[in-house]
């Protein structure tokens, strides 16, 4: 084990390791990974999906909750133009230290890039005070809707935290979210509140591996 950080609110402790070049965090008392610097072809793949429809938008704006090894954070700024501005919102201070002292360069660093915001917070009070502002939200909180380590983190996707989330966004913006199992009661939500959803089944690791979800909800105008 490299180090430990603690999550804000009594929320448990993160565990980071290495083995040679790999690196994972777990979090105590749990079982498995909750993030692999082998294993993030999901990951990857949020950025891209959410980001890319807004490559040749002046001034994008994109709001990206939990920053984790910053795999999702890498892809987001290769989808993105110059002057787009991606805000960061991660709870725990720990893990954006591991990420500027320990892990940057599993993902090629990206908080070195001037694009980049972080703000140690959680991403659903950023959600609330935004109105029309965001032209994605990404969301790779917990294990998922319907897979969550922190009850905390329900709130985000229960059908008060999605109107919060379409408020938020500008017209036709985004809101991707990041899952480990299908959720079918949280598509129903989505819809519920008037996105339009495309749902996505992308593999953890260059195509093989575990299949995780993403959900591309989109906003009407």
């Amino acid at each position: 084990m490299v180090d430990t950080a603690s999550i804000p609110n009594n929320g448990g402790e993160l565990r980071l390791f290495q083995r040679d070049g790999e690196f994972s965090i777990k979090i105590k008392g749990g079982q498995g990974d909750l993030m692999n610097s082998r294993t993030h072809g999901s990951e990857d793949a949020l950025g891209t999906l959410a980001c890319e429809p807004f490559r040749n938008k002046p001034e994008a704006k994109i709001l990206i909750g939990g920053l984790g090894m910053g795999f999702t954070l890498a892809t987001s700024l290769q989808a993105l133009g110059a002057g787009a501005q991606v805000i960061v919102a991660e709870l725990v201070p720990g893990v954006v230290q591991w990420n500027r002292d320990l892990i940057g360069d599993c993902a090629g660093n990206p908080l070195t890039d001037d694009r980049v915001q972080i703000k140690e917070a959680d991403v659903g009070k950023l959600i609330n005070q935004a109105t029309q502002t965001y032209d994605a939200i990404l969301l790779d909180v917990d294990n998922g809707p319907e897979g969550l380590t922190h009850i905390q983190n329900d709130n985000l996707y229960s059908v008060e935290g999605l109107h919060e989330a379409y408020s938020a966004l500008r017209p036709s913006g985004i809101l991707a979210v990041w899952s480990a199992t299908p959720a079918p009661k949280f598509m129903s939500r989505l819809r519920k509140v008037g996105f339009a959803v495309d749902e996505r089944r992308v593999r953890a690791h260059q195509g093989k591996g575990s299949t995780h979800i993403i959900w591309l909800a989109k906003r009407g105008r």
